[in-house]
């Protein structure tokens, strides 16, 4: 199976973005404690994880280094092939990401909460926040192309990169001088900044700034369609949107609002069923508003997850 192509905006739980902050001071507040205990070994390159080691070994230190998680079963020889795979090229990146491995009936939790179809599957994890790469076994050079982009965005929107070496391993050549930032990078780092503090606001502000100068700027549609979903769900009364919309499934206003909480919920099947109903059922204005809104919530997640892909193919399907 080809891998599909990864996107990442496309994460498992937008209330993830509190959650990467945590995950952060926990990984600040380890790294002290290593120096303070003088332990100065780097990191291996390869772990194997559990469900009681996954919060120290993945969650915390993909505040330091992406890591890469290789869902794999012994009975499916395709994905011990794959693990030899990513251990090689964990070896060759030389710490920019670290391979995590999970048996699949050890760790049946995990398998279910990354919502796993079958094996072989590799997700990653930037700052406490999950997103698929891809399922089944890809070729190598297919892989090295997800990687690469994994590591860019690391650097690029969370500011991780991997630089510890495994022991042993000789040091990389002296890289190239970093070039300076854009303004327009420069732009993006503090909307992100102002996102990840909370401050939706001046975060939206701050895209829609970069917007009117480069309206093509994917990242920064990525981060205004977060931001204005979580001011929407700010301050909302979960259980009061969700009865509101099971009391009066026509009510276009009220399948939005609850369409936006199980989105950031993780429920991202539901939130793009709901207003494909809501456009089959309604007209005029309100079919516009539930069209426009699944369009946004798109925008979240991303055009490439297999998500959006069939809820496009549904909204289609009602539209025509």
């Amino acid at each position: 199976m080809q891998p599909r192509n990864m996107s990442m905006s496309g994460v498992v739980d937008l209330a993830a973005l509190k959650a990467a902050g945590e995950a952060k001071a926990k990984a600040e507040q380890a790294r002290a404690q290593r120096q303070e205990a003088g332990d100065t070994a780097a990191s291996p390159l390869v772990i194997e994880v559990t469900e009681e080691t996954f919060e120290s070994d993945v969650l915390q230190l993909s505040a330091e280094v992406p890591v890469v998680i290789s869902f794999w079963a012994d009975q499916a020889e395709q994905s011990k092939q794959l693990n030899a795979t990513l251990e090689r090229l964990a070896a060759q990146y030389r710490g920019r990401f670290v391979l995590a491995t999970a048996d699949v009936y050890a760790n049946q939790l995990l398998f279910q909460q990354f919502g796993v179809q079958g094996v072989p599957a590799v997700f990653a994890v930037l700052a406490g926040q999950a997103m698929p790469l891809f399922q089944g076994s890809a070729p190598e050079d297919q892989i090295t192309e997800v990687l690469d982009q994994l590591i860019l965005v690391a650097e690029q929107r969370f500011g991780i990169v991997g630089a510890e070496l495994e022991p042993g391993v000789a040091e990389p050549a002296e890289p190239a001088p970093e070039r300076p930032a854009t303004p327009q990078e420069l732009a993006l780092s503090a909307a992100h900044a102002a996102l990840d503090a909370g401050d939706l606001g001046g975060a939206m502000q701050a895209y829609k700034n970069v917007l009117a100068d480069e309206p093509g700027n994917v990242e920064a549609k990525l981060g205004l369609a977060q931001a204005e979903l979580l001011s929407r769900v700010q301050g909302a009364d979960p259980q009061a949107v969700r009865a509101a919309a099971a009391d009066a499934p026509g009510d276009v206003a009220a399948q939005l609002a609850a369409a936006d909480l199980d989105l950031v919920g993780g429920h991202v099947e539901d939130a793009f069923g709901r207003l494909v109903d809501a456009v089959r059922r309604t007209a005029g204005d309100d079919r516009d508003a539930a069209r426009v809104r699944l369009l946004e919530l798109f925008e979240v997640i991303g055009p490439d997850d297999p998500r959006v892909i069939a809820a496009r193919t549904a909204l289609a399907r009602v539209l025509f």
